[in-house]
């Protein structure tokens, strides 16, 4: 990626909305100054969001610059945008399902079609379709700015649940039998 300054980026968006305007088309220009709009306070955000969480001039500076960056779901999405972002797709995606209100485990994901498959292994609620939509969306939701090569989430059901242990003790002592007491023992 080639290092662009902002005169000739400014200038290269100047002449897009100067081609739309001789076109005549007043529509396609009010658009597209919106769009350059949204993407300016876009970009204006993550850079404000990088500056507070690396510290102002004269703060103190972060000890882990990188850990509070790549931690903030905007720098975080900026720099996936831009393919800069530090660490690889799974320490990503590692990343992303740790933040879950529900802990998963990935139980696969096939690059090829984007797919990561998910499997909930703590308690979720009621169990109900709801409860499992709920977090596969939050998955869904997450990896979407931390690693976006995941296109879609799918949810497999959990394993059958082992059955629970019963602790089975002695009862209480029946009439006429005496019970022995460490003291008795010895």
């Amino acid at each position: 990626m080639s290092a662009v300054t902002a005169e000739t980026a400014g200038r290269r968006v100047e002449e897009v909305l100067d081609r739309l305007a001789e076109k005549g088309d007043a529509d396609a220009r009010a658009a597209a100054e919106d769009v350059v709009r949204v993407l300016m306070e876009f970009y204006g955000s993550g850079l404000a969001r990088a500056v507070d969480l690396l510290g102002r001039p004269g703060a103190r500076p972060a000890t882990d610059p990188w850990g509070a960056l790549l931690a903030d779901d905007l720098v975080a999405s900026l720099l996936n945008l831009h393919g800069l972002h530090p660490e690889d797709l799974p320490t990503r995606v590692e990343r992303a399902l740790s933040g879950l209100p529900q802990p998963v485990e990935q139980t696969g994901f096939d690059p090829a079609d984007g797919v990561l498959r998910l499997r909930v292994t703590g308690s979720s609620g009621c169990g109900c379709a709801g409860t499992q939509e709920s977090v596969r969306q939050a998955a869904a939701d997450a990896l979407a700015c931390h690693a976006p090569e995941v296109t879609r989430v799918e949810l497999e059901p959990a394993g059958a649940r082992e059955p629970a242990l019963l602790q089975i003790g002695t009862g209480p002592p029946r009439p006429g039998t005496a019970r022995l007491t460490p003291a008795d023992a010895s």
